[in-house]
């Protein structure tokens, strides 16, 4: 450096000097997060699945919306399939649909109700899965309310229904999957969160759902390090908003978009990011979405987000 710029630098005062320097580490941490970005979402190849977890998954919720989707997304990779739904007609169908696509793929079914006894039929899951090589768990049933309620409206039924499946549910399935993973030293547990629970601070008037995703992004991150010098990659996946069956109901959302991506789509994302972050938001638009969203206080998220959530109840006021 020429001894004019360095006697320049020295003139300066300390505490501008100490300004600039926290501004270019900034600028250049912002950089590299958008570098690792784009790499992770356009450049970065997915995993070879069943070559490096095994050539089964178990898909629970698996025949609607993202579930069903991801079952399409696995098949495509190579891996034969254990759909776990509490509707045996639309397994049924499922199955056969898939079958008659890719008629090489083994298929297992299981009828399973998570909002009923569920240590019975984590009975039946295990019996499915004995001897056969999961390599690939996707814990993506979840319920929430059937239409928005302030914490004190909602039946007894129906916020313990919501726990039971989407708390105790991905739980004890994680429970009995993990031990054969660990014995062969690899396998790939996803669980689907929801932006409820992370995007954004809170998601009045859908507090028990919330709170039980917040769990699901909890115990995944717990599991990703305890079990990833196991061989075993733990991950929660964060959707934001998807044209599915259940956002239809709650909110009214019929179509997909840009930012609201069809099951489909949004599965297709989500099959390349198996195996990387311990947490991820699989669909592009709904990483930028998140990413504005960090940037606004919380006290404006919740007022807007409780702005919502009492318009779509039909009231302004507690009852």
């Amino acid at each position: 450096m020429p001894s004019a710029c360095i006697n320049h630098l020295a003139a300066q005062p300390l505490w501008l000097l100490l300004i600039s320097s926290l501004g270019f580490l900034s600028l250049l941490n912002l950089s590299l997060s958008f570098l690792n970005w784009v790499y992770a979402t356009l450049l970065r190849p997915p995993k070879n699945l069943s070559e490096k977890y095994g050539s089964w998954a178990l898909i629970t919720g698996a025949t609607d919306g993202i579930g069903k989707a991801f079952a399409y997304q696995l098949v495509k990779q190579g891996l034969n399939l254990i759909l776990v739904s509490r509707n045996p007609s639309k397994l049924k169908t499922v199955s056969s649909e898939i079958q008659a696509e890719f008629p090489e793929t083994k298929i297992k079914t299981v009828v399973f109700d998570f909002s009923g006894e569920i240590v019975s039929g984590i009975h039946l899951i295990k019996d499915a899965i004995k001897g056969l090589d999961v390599g690939v768990l996707i814990n993506n049933v979840g319920v929430t309310y059937p239409e928005a309620r302030f914490f004190h409206e909602v039946d007894e039924q129906i916020w313990m229904g919501i726990v039971r499946v989407n708390l105790e549910g991905t739980t004890r399935v994680t429970r009995a999957v993990l031990p054969e993973m660990l014995r062969r030293k690899r396998g790939a547990i996803v669980n689907i969160g929801s932006g409820a629970a992370i995007v954004v601070p809170s998601h009045p008037l859908f507090t028990s759902y919330a709170a039980t995703k917040a769990y699901v992004h909890q115990l995944s991150r717990c599991l990703y390090v305890e079990y990833k010098s196991c061989g075993i990659d733990v991950q929660c996946q964060v959707p934001l908003y998807v044209a599915t069956e259940m956002t239809s109901k709650v909110a009214s959302i019929k179509n997909s978009s840009l930012f609201i991506p069809s099951a489909e789509g949004y599965a297709e994302a989500a099959i390349h990011k198996i195996g990387y972050e311990e947490r991820c938001t699989p669909y592009w638009p709904h990483s930028i979405q998140w990413f504005f969203c960090r940037l606004l206080p919380d006290s404006l998220l919740d007022s807007w987000r409780l702005s919502i959530g009492i318009r779509r109840r039909g009231t302004s006021f507690l009852e």
